[in-house]
This record gives C-alpha cells, sequence and structure tokens, in this order.
C-alpha cells in the first residue's frame, strides 16, 4: 500500500475506527491509540480488498480486536485509570455526548452491536460476519442493548442514579 493509499483511507475511515475503539474501550486515548496501531496494520497488510466497504468492515474487525485484546492484557486489567488520579477522560463527540455516555454503561457485546448497527449502518448479517457471531446472536444483542438504554434513559429522565442491572 503507497502512502497516498493509506492516507485516503484514514481520511476515509478515520471517525470509523475511533468510534469503534471507543465504544469498546470507552477511553479517548486508548481509542486513538488502537486506532493509529490498526492503520499501520493495514499499511502493513499485504492481501488484497475487494472494495472500500470490504475495507472498512476489515478495519472495524481489527480495531475490535485491539480494543479486546487491550481490555485483556496484565497491564489494563491492573493498572489504575486517570480518573483514580482525579483527571477525568472525556469524549470528544459533540451532540451525541449524551447517548454515547449512556451506551457506556451496557454490556460491552450489546455496545458493539448498537454501534455497528445505528452509527455505522450495518446490517445483522454484516455486523454477525464482522463480529464472527451469527444473526440470531446479533438480533439478540441488539434487542437487549435497546431494553438496557431504554431503562436507563428512564432512569435518568426520573432523576435516578440506579446502575444498570445486567439483562440476560
Amino acid at each position: 500500500m503507497t502512502d497516498d493509499e493509506l492516507a485516503h483511507y484514514i481520511k476515509l475511515f478515520h471517525r470509523n475506527v475511533l468510534g469503534a475503539a471507543l465504544c469498546c474501550v470507552k477511553n479517548t486515548s486508548d481509542a486513538e491509540d488502537i486506532t493509529q496501531e490498526v492503520f499501520l496494520k493495514l499499511y502493513t497488510y499485504n492481501g488484497r480488498f475487494e472494495s472500500d466497504e470490504h475495507i472498512k468492515a476489515w478495519l472495524l474487525r481489527c480495531a475490535i480486536n485491539m480494543s479486546k485484546n487491550l481490555l485483556r492484557s496484565h497491564w489494563y486489567r491492573f493498572s489504575q485509570p486517570l480518573e483514580a488520579a482525579g483527571e477525568k477522560v472525556h469524549y470528544d463527540v459533540g451532540e451525541r455526548d449524551g447517548l454515547l455516555r449512556l451506551m457506556s454503561k451496557i454490556t460491552k457485546k450489546n455496545r458493539i452491536a448498537l454501534y455497528m448497527y445505528y452509527y455505522e449502518g450495518y446490517s445483522t448479517s454484516e455486523i454477525a460476519k464482522i463480529t464472527g457471531t451469527n444473526e440470531n446472536a446479533v438480533a439478540a444483542r441488539l434487542n437487549r442493548g435497546r431494553q438496557q438504554l431504554r431503562k436507563l434513559l428512564t432512569d435518568e429522565r426520573n432523576g435516578s442514579d440506579n446502575e444498570l442491572q445486567r439483562f440476560y
């Protein structure tokens, strides 16, 4: 891949990859690091892609996998977040801040499914292919995620600060 091609794909898909990473790790700095690693992986990748949509799906899958790897890492599990030091990590997302803040409180699998469905515009079958699950699992995650968001919105509207209980 040439530098110009990489610059083109960064311009096209940077926000998508950053959004997917942010959805998983819920930390702007980590999401930016993951985004850089994903595009570095694209730059060094020797395979072929069928279309821009195929590249986008590949980039999102890489972002999700790298996010999972970070969350499973020894360093991440045993380090203290910046919030513990008194400095708040913030989301720089503009008008969607309220909804993304609420989405950060729902379970990870449901959050990923909702993000890919509503923010990236993928169908349930496309999400199933990208995440390596079946369509029924994606539909169930979307349904559970909507229920979780509905409860959070209701609690927020009623002034309740109760945290979300897990839906099964």
